[in-house]
């Protein structure tokens, strides 16, 4: 009787079959498969804010100031200060409008938190600043 002598080879025709027919399976699934579309408003016609209007400003290392639409100088604050600031504020006029500029490097969490602690202090009345002029497409 003869002995067989061994195949050191291994046959990858099947896993390259394998492989082709996983690769037409995403290409024919991966169009179907529907990504939700962030539509952004324009900002060509900004209203202009109230004169009563009370600016939160976001620095972009995070820090917070408040600014009165009146033409005072914006004053550093913390987080704690600036809710007190608001709150009496909103205790002096319960219709206080409030805008947040943040620059456009703050992490969206900090707007966030400060949205929230807005929220939070009663002010219901809060906008958010934008830069007048061409909108990006």
């Amino acid at each position: 009787m003869r002995t067989r002598k061994l195949m050191n080879q291994i046959n990858v025709v099947p896993y390259i079959d394998v492989m082709l027919v996983l690769l037409v399976i995403f290409m024919v699934t991966a169009p179907m498969i529907q990504t939700g579309t962030v539509d952004l408003p324009s900002v060509a016609d900004v209203p202009q804010p109230s004169a009563e209007s009370m600016f939160v400003v976001i620095k972009p290392d995070g820090r917070l100031a408040l600014k009165v639409n009146g033409g005072s100088p914006e004053r550093p604050l913390s987080n704690t200060e600036l809710l007190r600031e608001l709150r009496l504020a909103l205790e002096r006029n319960p219709q206080q409008t409030v805008v947040v500029a943040a620059d456009k490097r703050v992490q969206y969490e900090k707007v966030m938190d400060t949205l929230n602690g807005l929220r939070q202090a009663g002010i219901r009345k809060v906008g958010l600043q934008t830069q007048t002029g061409q909108a990006r497409k």
